[in-house]
């Protein structure tokens, strides 16, 4: 049941695309101190993958003011519709961050409020996915849940799954990869709860 759940994700972005968008413009961006964070950790103009980037407002907006150049990549079709009207100077990829294999390398990798859509096993295979994405020194931010566990959420009358692994299994996968974790704050009540881990490539 819970895996048939996290394989509807995609559809359920594309079918709620435009309510998503508007109920994501019309609420605080509590979560805006983490992407300040991300990006001063970048050098200036540098290359970002954004996985999951919705609608590109407000995240990938303000990447781009900051002189960030950004690659998103999101399942629904109508979301990147949005992304490329909104910042047509942007690379926007409607594909699945899950098979993703753009075989070159970014400075930021980020996959806010998406990784955690996935279920264990496809949340595992992403750390690889960094890996092949991550140029050197790079930085990755992402966000899960408190502790190992999976959580069905609703959206418009539609269940909505998420899931998390555990703390030590993610700052093992993160060792894996060659990344070393700069910040993680578990229920951070200054950015809507969110669980966020912060990690930098070991030069």
């Amino acid at each position: 049941m819970m895996n048939r759940l996290s394989d509807r994700i995609v559809g359920h972005y594309e079918r709620h695309a435009t309510a998503w968008d508007a109920d994501r413009a019309g609420s605080a961006w509590n979560d805006k101190p983490w992407h300040d964070r991300f990006v001063a950790m970048l050098p200036k103009g540098a290359s970002i993958l954004d996985l999951g980037c919705g609608s590109g407002s407000p995240v990938a907006r303000h990447m781009a003011a900051q002189g960030l150049k950004i690659t998103g990549v999101d399942s629904s079709p109508t979301l990147i519709s949005l992304c490329r009207s909104r910042l047509p100077d942007h690379e926007w990829i409607v594909g699945d961050m899950r098979r993703l294999s753009l075989e070159r390398s970014f400075q930021g990798i980020l996959a806010w409020d998406s990784f955690f859509h996935l279920n264990y096993d496809d949340q595992r295979s992403m750390f690889d996915i960094f890996a092949r994405h991550a140029g050197p020194s790079a930085v990755l931010m992402f966000n899960a849940g408190p502790g190992h566990g999976e959580a069905i959420g609703t959206y418009r009358g539609d269940p909505l799954y998420h899931a998390s692994l555990g703390p030590a299994e993610y700052a093992e996968l993160l060792a894996g990869i060659g990344f070393e974790i700069v910040a993680h704050v578990v229920q951070d009540a200054q950015a809507g709860g969110r669980t966020v881990w912060l990690a930098h490539a070991r030069s």
